[in-house]
């Protein structure tokens, strides 16, 4: 009884540190998509939909966002 409820307890603890593993490394994936594909994707459509004026500023606060984060 005693050595199931160990077990018990492990497994729950092995079970919910996988579970945070996965989230940070879901967070990591979408980061990297947000930036190699949506923002690519989005800065283009408003440069050729001839929103360039919106475009820019986006485009400058994504480089100093960039450079301070050593990226």
């Amino acid at each position: 009884m005693m050595f199931t409820a160990i077990c018990f307890i492990l497994f729950l603890m092995v079970f919910f540190k996988l579970l945070g593993i996965a989230f940070k490394v879901g967070w990591g994936l979408l980061k990297v998509a947000m930036y190699l594909i949506v923002f690519p994707v989005v800065v283009l459509a408003l440069i050729f939909g001839g929103l360039v004026v919106i475009a820019v500023p986006v485009i400058l606060i994504a480089g100093a966002t960039g450079m301070a984060a050593g990226a």
